[in-house]
C-alpha cells in the first residue's frame, strides 16, 4: 500500500453492539457444549485450511510438526483464543486481538493455564500500526461481517502484513441459503446465539475480492466451508454458506 492509502490507528472498525454481543459470551468460550459450541466444531476445518495454505505459501513439508516456528502470527477477532492457541502450538509467536475485553481476559487466563505465551490485546486492530511489528500470517475468521468499516479493517490488515505475508479470512456468503440456514434456523434453534448475524452485512466472494484488491491484496484461493450431518464442517467447492480466502500483498 502507498502512504496515502495506509490506514491510521484512529480509524474505528469496531461495532460497539457487536463487541457487546460477543463480550457477553466470554464466560463459556471454552465450553464445547456452550454458546460457542459451533466455533469448536468449526475449528478443525479452519485449521486444515490454514495448514494447507501455509504449507503451500512457504513451500513447507506437510510432515513438519511446527510449521510456524519463528513466524509472527496475528489472530484478529480472537475471542477466547480458540484458534490462537492451536496457532501457538504450531510454533507461532502469536498475538491475538479482539474488540471484546471480556473475551481477552478469558483468553489470557486459558493460555496461562495451558502454559502458552500469547500476546493478547483488546481494542482496534489499527492500534497495532503504531508499533513497528509486522506479521507473517494474519487470520480473521468470521470477523469481517461484524466490523463497522470493512475498508478500514481490511486496510489495517494489509498494512500489518509483511511483504511475503499471508492473510486468511473466513466469512459467510450473502445468499438465500445462508439467510435461511445461518440466520434463520441456526439462531432460531440455538445453534448460535440469537443476534450473532446480520445477513445484510455478509459479503459475497466477488465483493470481498474487490475490497481486498482495493486494500492492495491479491486473492490466491477461495474455498467453500460447508456442513454435512455425517461429517461435520468440511472444505469443498460449495461457497453458498461460508467460505475461506487467502490473500497476499500485491507486488
Amino acid at each position: 500500500m502507498n502512504a496515502s492509502n495506509t490506514p491510521k490507528s484512529g480509524n474505528a472498525t469496531i461495532d460497539a453492539r457487536e463487541a457487546d454481543h460477543f463480550g457477553a459470551l466470554a464466560e463459556d468460550w471454552w465450553d464445547p457444549r456452550g454458546r460457542s459450541a459451533m466455533l469448536h466444531r468449526l475449528n478443525p476445518a479452519r485449521l486444515r485450511y490454514i495448514r494447507q495454505a501455509i504449507d503451500h505459501h512457504w513451500h513447507l513439508a506437510t510432515t513438519q510438526r511446527r510449521p510456524l516456528d519463528g513466524r509472527d502470527v496475528l489472530d484478529v477477532g480472537c475471542g477466547g483464543g480458540l484458534l490462537t492457541e492451536p496457532l501457538a502450538r504450531l510454533g507461532a509467536r502469536a498475538t491475538g486481538i479482539d474488540a471484546a475485553a471480556p473475551g481477552i481476559a478469558v483468553a489470557r487466563d486459558h493460555a496461562a493455564a495451558m502454559g502458552l505465551a500469547i500476546d493478547y490485546r483488546a481494542g482496534e486492530v489499527a492500534t497495532l500500526l503504531d508499533a513497528p511489528k509486522r506479521f507473517d500470517l494474519i487470520t480473521a475468521m468470521e470477523v469481517v461481517e461484524h466490523v463497522a468499516d470493512v475498508a478500514a479493517f481490511l486496510g489495517a490488515l494489509a498494512a500489518l502484513l509483511k511483504p511475503d505475508g499471508l492473510l486468511i479470512l473466513s466469512t459467510p456468503n450473502r445468499t438465500a441459503q445462508s439467510r435461511v440456514l445461518m440466520v434463520g434456523m441456526a439462531e432460531r434453534f440455538g445453534f448460535v446465539p440469537a443476534g450473532t448475524h446480520d445477513w445484510s452485512k455478509f459479503l459475497t466472494p466477488d465483493e470481498l475480492r474487490d475490497r481486498l484488491d482495493a486494500a492492495g491484496l491479491t486473492v490466491t484461493d477461495t474455498t467453500g466451508l460447508g456442513f454435512s450431518p455425517a461429517r461435520g464442517f468440511m472444505l469443498g467447492e460449495d461457497l453458498s454458506l461460508n467460505y475461506l480466502v487467502t490473500a497476499t500483498p500485491r507486488r
